[in-house]
C-alpha cells in the first residue's frame, strides 16, 4: 500500500502522520509531499520513504497513491494560508485514491458537526481509519 501524506506550513501535522503511519503500518510505503521545503523536510525526517515539494509533486503523487492522508484543506483551493493551489486541490479531489481527510477547522474553513478533538487525537483517528 502506498500512502501519500500532504502537508503545508511547518509540516508538523505531516510529521506526526508519517511517524504514526510508519509505526502502525510498517509495510506501507509512505510518500510525503509538502507545499514548501519546511513541510517536506519535517516529513522526511519523520521517516517518509520518498518526499518532494510543490504543486507538480502533489499532482504526480496523487496518481501514484493508494490512500491520501491530509488535512481537509488539501481539497480546498487557497486554503492553508494560500499554500494549496487550485491545481493541488483538484489533484487531491480527483485522485482515484481513497482520501482520509483530517477535519482541522483553520483558515476560515469550519467543519460543523465534528467534535473538538486535539490534533494528536485526530491523527490517531486518521491512522486507525488507514489501518481499517
Amino acid at each position: 500500500m502506498t500512502v501519500l501524506v500532504i502537508d503545508a506550513q511547518g509540516g508538523g501535522i505531516g510529521r506526526q502522520l508519517v511517524a504514526s503511519i510508519r509505526q502502525e503500518l510498517p509495510d506501507a510505503t509512505v510518500l510525503a509531499v509538502g507545499t514548501n521545503t519546511a513541510a517536506t523536510a519535517a516529513m522526511l525526517r519523520a521517516g517518509a520513504h520518498q518526499a518532494a515539494t510543490g504543486e507538480n509533486a502533489v499532482a504526480v503523487a496523487c496518481r501514484r497513491a493508494d490512500v491520501i492522508v491530509a488535512p481537509v484543506g488539501a481539497v480546498i483551493a487557497d486554503s492553508m494560508l494560500g499554500e494549496i493551489t487550485p491545481k493541488m486541490a483538484a489533484a487531491v479531489s480527483g485522485s482515484p485514491a481513497k482520501r482520509i481527510l483530517i477535519p482541522f477547522s483553520h483558515c476560515d474553513n469550519v467543519i460543523v458537526g465534528v467534535g473538538d478533538y486535539s490534533p494528536s487525537a485526530l491523527i490517531k483517528l486518521a491512522v486507525e481509519e488507514l489501518k481499517a
